[in-house]
């Protein structure tokens, strides 16, 4: 077919198309549910040769946990109506599914979304793929309580709400990226249940969005019609429409733009085939990438990734890496034996519908160099029973060079230690490279279902951070035994953290940490002289042990470069009490009216 018209040039030399092209289907076969049709580039030239051993092909199809829609196919609420119905209550089981719409119009669908399940648009805007319709979470499964909503994903598309308002109501690791409401947002459940969420990017939301019960909730470099309530932290990081910050009351921590951002890349759909779009880096960032057409970025085609598929080993991933290929994670759970070895700068690292790497005998699942631009999203790391040491290595120990201009990126990247059995691990994720971002996380050590226990579970540290100018966007870290957060990295800055200590500490010696009652769950290291943060919440729930205290939720050196805006404890209904916020700042929380000690600006 003839080259479109091009806006520029990708990465990889070849020629980014218009984002009017994609309402197309030229040059791509019509694909039905469960098969991705292969780029018609698939047959690329060769990649490297790596570690002696015949070069893997790039590109192809993405299995059968990758459904596929156009508007023209058949029975597509049908599908919707089965995948929920396998999903709905399936929180720590076996089934990922991506759920993918070509662009165009789609009429009367409900997409109902269970556990591990993502759908998402093919087109360069939310706008290229609308559907009149709703993409709905709710909590009939629990009773109405959306708590346990976790891990689910929408991201790139435009709804047009049947009634005018849009239900999304979920809790942690269930991102709503890249869409447009042409209407309103409800986060909360059905009758105005329990909510604990949640993370709104890069998106439009032409009504008013309703948290109702939602307890504390982020929203970065989006547009907003208004915003309806607070109950205990709300954030907002360049967002149009935000609410004027007014904490604690209400609770509104407002900043006017992100100090740097990143969108996740994402798969698209162009005439000629499948490709990933990689979003430029923006600085002092407001409001939507692609408001004003085509987002700025690059792409790669999909016959420069290597097609991961559940069962495929260590060795395989490695030599992928190892011959210049990207990876790209099809839906399913990957054993793992060694850890999975990112060397090449620019590396994209993508998962789709909760792809899931389990390290099986006590490795690391994933380690990064300390090289420039390297971008993970998309994808879940489980503990394995074997101790491991860490779970994700973002730079060795050590590492020091400088990638400002071009950072590592981790979004969407979930970690967890327990719950679909028993997984330990001393700390979840490491940060040794400077400059990263980490763009929404949710790091837990399962306080409920299966390998759950003080011991069972052993986790002592979330997050670590020891590299230099690292930036939280996003952060959830829940339940570790000793610190939730470890922060010895200078210049470091997180934007909003949500936090529970664990729950089943079975008495307060099993916590005392020296001199000090309880772990904090956010620690700046003694030796920092900068650092910075903006609405940050702990809750403790000692269920085993109410009699538990804690000294404190937050600590860090008082000096003038450590600086914490809109601080917050809470006791969850009496079990476990704060005696501090921060340091020993802060009014301590008492009895079991769950009401919040605040501290407004520390020092």
């Amino acid at each position: 077919m003839p080259t479109p018209p091009t806006d520029r040039t990708a990465s990889d030399g070849s020629a980014l198309p218009r984002r009017t092209v994609l309402t197309t289907m030229a040059g791509a076969a019509a694909a039905a549910p469960g098969l991705l049709t292969p780029s018609t580039a698939a047959a690329a030239a060769p990649a490297r040769r790596g570690r002696g051993r015949a070069p893997l092909p790039g590109g192809g199809d993405l299995g059968p946990r990758v459904l596929v829609f156009d508007p023209a196919t058949p029975g597509i609420q049908a599908t919707l109506d089965r995948v929920f119905k396998e999903q709905e209550s399936a929180q720590f089981g076996t089934g990922r599914y991506a759920l993918l719409f070509k662009p165009g119009t789609y009429h009367g669908l409900n997409a109902q979304l269970g556990f591990y399940t993502s759908i998402a648009g093919l087109g360069l805007s939310p706008d290229d793929t609308t559907i009149n319709g709703d993409v709905t979470v709710d909590a009939g499964w629990f009773g109405g309580n959306a708590t346990q909503n976790f891990w689910r994903s929408a991201e790139n598309l435009a709804l047009v709400p049947v009634n005018g308002t849009n239900r999304w109501a979920v809790a942690q690791a269930a991102p709503f990226r890249r869409m447009h409401i042409r209407g309103g947002l409800n986060l909360a459940p059905d009758g105005y249940g329990w909510a604990s969420g949640g993370y709104i990017a890069d998106s439009r939301i032409d009504g008013t969005v309703s948290p109702y019960s939602q307890q504390q909730w982020y929203t970065r470099d989006s547009v907003v019609g208004g915003w309806r309530n607070a109950v205990w932290n709300m954030v907002f990081s360049g967002v149009e429409g935000a609410p004027a910050q007014s904490f604690p009351d209400p609770p509104y921590t407002t900043l006017h733009t992100t100090p740097v951002s990143r969108e996740k890349p994402f798969l698209y759909l162009d005439g000629a085939g499948y490709r990933v779009f990689l979003p430029e880096k923006r600085v002092d960032a407001r409001g939507t990438t692609w408001g004003g057409g085509t987002p700025r970025g690059t792409s790669l085609p999909l016959t420069r990734f290597y097609v991961a598929r559940p069962g495929v080993t260590a060795e395989t991933l490695n030599a992928a890496l190892a011959q210049g290929l990207h990876l790209l994670l099809t839906p399913g759970i990957y054993h793992l034996d060694r850890p999975v070895e990112v060397n090449r700068a620019d590396t994209v690292v993508l998962g789709l519908g909760y792809a899931t790497l389990v390290p099986d005998n006590g490795v690391t699942a994933l380690k990064v160099a300390d090289v420039d631009g390297v971008r993970l999203a998309g994808f879940l790391i489980d503990a394995g029973p074997v101790n491991s040491p860490t779970l994700l290595e973002v730079g060795p120990p050590g590492a020091s060079a400088a990638h400002s201009a071009n950072p590592v990126t981790v979004q969407d990247v979930f970690i967890r230690i327990g719950g679909a059995g028993p997984g330990r691990a001393t700390t979840s994720m490491v940060i040794n490279s400077r400059h990263t971002i980490v763009d929404h996380t949710w790091v837990w050590r399962a306080d409920h279902g299966s390998g759950v226990g003080w011991e069972t579970n052993r986790a002592d540290y979330g997050v670590r951070v020891d590299g230099d100018d690292v930036l939280a966007t996003g952060l959830f870290v829940e339940h570790f035994n000793k610190y939730d957060v470890q922060w010895s990295g200078e210049r470091g800055r997180t934007v909003f953290f949500q936090n529970e200590k664990a729950y089943d500490a079975p008495d307060q010696a099993a916590v005392q940490n020296g001199g000090t009652k309880g772990y904090a769950a956010y620690r700046v290291a003694d030796s920092v002289t900068t650092h910075e943060g903006w609405g940050l919440g702990s809750y403790c729930y000692y269920n085993v042990d109410p009699s538990i205290r804690q000294d404190h939720g937050f600590a860090a050196p008082r000096r003038a470069g450590v600086a914490f805006h809109h601080l917050l404890v809470v006791s969850l209904g009496g079990k476990g009490q704060y005696e501090h916020v921060i340091n020993d700042t802060g009014a301590a929380t008492s009895g079991s009216a769950t009401v919040p000690s605040t501290v407004v600006s520390y020092p």
